[in-house]
């Protein structure tokens, strides 16, 4: 019997994603566990070694007060990189996968989700000549997420979740709403911004001193923004590396900004619905080969925020107009602490 339940979860994990024809959400929903969270990532962890992703950190998430558990996990697919081997180096990110484990609700059930890959390819894949088979591999790497975490013990859910957009919307994404004004009407490659630059033939020994200066930062509380922790660093191609970056500061921010105006999932055993937005981590550097130039990029994080967060309502951006910046000039500060 037991046999035949896997077979039929494993079925419905594999199955295309149930939204609506015309949208697709940043986060999918992939289970709700019928294990303890550390019962559920140990087992995530085990089926991940057996698969064929590469599985290159992890991070416990800081949630306000300890009043959920939550934990992301970061990896990549050889075959979604080969598939895109051919595209430009500031397109990585579509590459860095993320998975989140975390408890929800007044019995504090562990679920997982996912970063959606799908809506990654069609955000930084969107100007490619090979756009449809790169959607088409991300449709594929999804898939095998799903196959992966079909093993664990659980319910399916395979559920879009806010935010949601049409394809269109996330092939020419400036931001949302009234709020692009704020993200300054960029797409992803305007929102990389430039710490600095060097010539093309010291991409290594950037890497090098780029990895040393975070490595140096400082990570204290949440009421400071100074300080980065390195959940991973990738070298993605020769010509691209990812730093995956967190804080306590971040952690917290975006949390609550996403849980402050969900009333209707939010009570005194459950005060921070947003924890379901933890696979939003980590914030990244880029450290990319472009032309004769070899550049340090992170992304303007109003962008990023809009990308990930933007069902947290425009009052909650307006609230926090000040978290994007702080952010971004604590990373870049990190970078350039060195110098």
């Amino acid at each position: 019997m037991q046999r035949y339940v896997v077979i039929a979860l494993a079925a419905l994990f594999l199955a295309p994603p149930s939204h609506s024809a015309d949208t697709f959400g940043i986060f999918e929903s992939i289970l709700e566990s019928s294990q303890s969270f550390s019962e559920t990532t140990a087992a995530l962890e085990a089926a991940l070694e057996d698969s064929s992703f590469q599985l290159h950190g992890s991070h416990v998430v800081r949630v306000p007060d300890g009043k959920h558990q939550a934990k992301v996990y970061v990896l990549t697919s050889p075959a979604y990189a080969d598939a895109a081997a051919n595209e430009s180096a500031r397109t990585v990110s579509a590459q860095v996968l993320r998975i989140a484990v975390y408890t929800q609700g007044d019995e504090q059930t562990t679920y997982v989700n996912m970063a959606n890959p799908v809506a990654h390819a069609m955000v930084f894949y969107s100007k490619s000549s090979s756009y449809d088979a790169l959607v088409a591999a991300a449709r594929d790497v999804a898939g095998e997420i799903r196959k992966v975490v079909a093993t664990l013990p659980g319910k399916a859910l395979s559920e879009q979740r806010k935010p949601m957009r049409t394809e269109k919307h996330y092939r020419k994404y400036k931001g949302d709403g009234p709020a692009r004004m704020m993200a300054k009407f960029r797409t992803f490659k305007k929102s990389q911004l430039l710490i600095e630059s060097a010539a093309a033939d010291e991409f290594t020994a950037t890497v090098e001193k780029v990895t040393a200066a975070l490595a140096a930062g400082t990570v204290s509380d949440a009421s400071d923004t100074t300080g980065w922790e390195t959940v991973t660093k990738i070298p993605l191609r020769d010509d691209a590396v990812y730093i995956g970056l967190t804080n306590p500061y971040i952690e917290d921010k975006m949390i609550r900004i996403n849980s402050r105006f969900r009333g209707d999932s939010k009570s005194d055993l459950s005060p921070y619905p947003g924890v379901d937005h933890v696979a939003a981590l980590p914030t990244e550097v880029l450290i990319v080969k472009d032309g004769d130039e070899t550049l340090v990029l992170h992304y303007g994080q109003m962008w990023r925020m809009q990308l990930y967060f933007w069902d947290s309502g425009y009052r909650a951006f307006t609230a926090n107009v000040g978290v994007p910046s702080a952010i971004a000039k604590s990373i870049k500060a990190a970078v350039i602490a060195g110098e």
